[in-house]
């Protein structure tokens, strides 16, 4: 996160106070807003991308990180459905990165979601706020190629704060 902060400081989209730069974080992170028009302040970027949340119980939202996944699954709390391979590949190896995956929580199913695997919850958080705090667009796509694959890093804004943000896998072929 210092590596993000002194790159956006250079850009001149962070506050160069440390209080103030992680009230900022606070703020795209951690602010309570409404997901739906009419509804009350229940939602925020950091439970949707890294915890995972429902709608009415019907439906999962978010769930992004392989951590959190790893602890539900631990606890027989997800039921891991399958995944979606990268083009010209059965199955997912020891050097994959990001996955696409099916599973049910909570009574729900999420047919596909994605998760970074293996990088720290500190790199997503930096990754994904700063290309927050770079781009004005309500929706931002990044691309970018590792090694022989293309990821797409997705990162939606909700006002001033992080609806959503993913990695998703250019050129995928599914898979059970």
């Amino acid at each position: 996160m210092k590596l993000a902060h002194e790159y956006l400081l250079k850009k001149n989209l962070a506050k160069p106070n440390l209080a103030d730069f992680k009230y900022q974080l606070y703020d795209i992170w951690f602010q309570l807003y409404a997901r739906k028009e009419g509804d009350r302040p229940d939602s925020c970027g950091f439970e949707h991308v890294f915890v995972g949340e429902t709608r009415r119980g019907k439906q999962i939202l978010g769930l992004h990180n392989w951590v959190q996944f790893y602890l539900q699954e631990k606890r027989n709390q997800i039921d891991y459905k399958g995944y979606v391979a990268r083009k010209n590949k059965t199955r997912p190896d020891k050097d994959d990165q990001v996955l696409s995956i099916q599973f049910s929580w909570k009574g729900s199913v999420k047919p596909i979601g994605s998760t970074f695997i293996g990088v720290s919850p500190e790199f997503e958080f930096a990754l994904y706020t700063v290309i927050f705090l770079l781009a004005e667009e309500r929706v931002t796509r990044e691309t970018v190629k590792i090694e022989e694959y293309e990821l797409q890093v997705v990162v939606c804004r909700h006002g001033h704060h992080i609806g959503t943000a993913y990695p998703v896998l250019l050129g995928t072929s599914s898979e059970g």
